[in-house]
């Protein structure tokens, strides 16, 4: 049973106490913490910082769930940053190329996406089901190789397009786009409303239905799940796949709504960036949402504190603080709260024992 203290308490902890290192460092390299932080802050609600704030921890929280639902067996699925590159190349290579009515093409985009990313983790989960082979290092060894993949898929002699110095997959026609929402002087991802039924559908799944439960026990223990019927290679198989499929989304909110088109230099590290994220979130589809806003906030604000010159690397500090920081802080929550019900515990069993021990003197009488 969690208290409120375990919750709360450690992600606040963990930022207060990244708060304050960078601000130790701050003050050594002879800057200012309150106007750093300040500038920060203040860049927020200048142009369209907001609207790309939510928009980068919209792509952050699909990362964060992929990562999530493997953390649920206790699957280190490193390969998310993989499985969302090939997902993006093939979903964009179909994409292009298709010609079909609207809604209909975002759908079958979508659903490319889904099982590019589920197929490119299939590779790992058959390992480790079948062989034994640790999905950290199958999973590595992917995120290396799609690399090749995609310079060969994104080639002028496959299914590149020539664009000035760049290259890239067929623009995709509007008819598979997702319309964003205008704000400001910004526009947001219309797939942001996905990523929420995404993150509410995770936590139905999780808590209202069998599966769920059964994910949760297997990661617990696969011994005792092996006991109540549950067969924890299955679990590992259709959770990995699962993990994938989720990250084969992670790039479409930027394919679908601003890039229409996947080149060589397209972002990367998305799906490192989902292992922070879900640390920080502690896998609560919450907690994700939390965790990927802020990691935004930090990344899209990080630009302002050259104007008053300090390195913007401050916030990538102050990121790994908060990674580190987080998995302390709850660790140390935890042993206080079960040091605490140790006691109450202690408590509760004296009372009973002289209680007892009266009883006795009495029938005694």
């Amino acid at each position: 049973m969690t208290s409120w203290r375990t919750r709360l308490l450690p992600p606040l902890l963990a930022i207060v106490f990244a708060v304050l290192l960078s601000a130790i460092a701050l003050v050594i390299s002879g800057a200012n913490p309150l106007e750093a932080y300040g500038t920060m802050v203040g860049q927020l609600f200048k142009g369209s910082t907001a609207v790309d704030t939510v928009n980068l921890a919209t792509v952050y929280y699909l990362s964060g769930l992929a990562v999530a639902i493997g953390f649920q067996m206790n699957l280190f699925n490193i390969g998310v940053e993989g499985q969302y590159r090939f997902a993006a190349v093939v979903a964009a290579i179909i994409g292009g190329a298709l010609h079909l009515p609207p809604v209909i093409h975002t759908l079958v985009i979508l659903i490319v996406a889904v099982a590019s990313g589920a197929l490119y983790a299939l590779v790992p989960a058959v390992l480790k089901v079948t062989r034994g082979v640790s999905e950290v290092i199958s999973t590595i060894m992917l995120n290396s190789i799609v690399a090749g993949i995609i310079a060969f898929l994104v080639n002028a002699d496959q299914f590149g397009v020539q664009s000035g110095n760049n290259i890239g997959t067929r623009t995709i026609a509007p008819s598979g786009r997702i319309p964003g929402v205008p704000l400001g002087s910004g526009v947001l991802f219309g797939f942001f409303f996905i990523a929420i039924v995404i993150g509410i559908a995770y936590w139905f799944m999780l808590n209202r239905t069998r599966f769920g439960f059964e994910l949760k026990a297997s990661g617990e223990s696969s011994t005792a799940a092996a006991a109540g019927g549950v067969s924890a290679k299955r679990m590992t198989l259709i959770a990995m796949l699962l993990s994938g499929a989720v990250a084969g989304l992670v790039a479409m909110p930027e394919l679908l709504g601003r890039d229409y088109s996947y080149g060589i230099t397209a972002t990367q590290m998305y799906g490192f960036t989902g292992i922070a994220v879900a640390l920080l979130g502690r896998n609560h589809p919450g907690g994700i949402a939390f965790g990927a806003l802020l990691w935004a906030f930090l990344d899209t604000s990080a630009v302002s504190l050259e104007q008053i010159n300090v390195s913007k690397e401050i916030a990538t500090i102050m990121q790994g603080i908060i990674v580190l920081s987080v998995v302390i802080a709850y660790e140390v929550v935890r042993r206080a709260d079960l040091a605490a019900e140790q006691r109450r515990v202690g408590r509760a069993l004296a009372g009973n024992g002289r209680k007892g021990s009266s009883v006795a003197e009495g029938g005694a009488v």
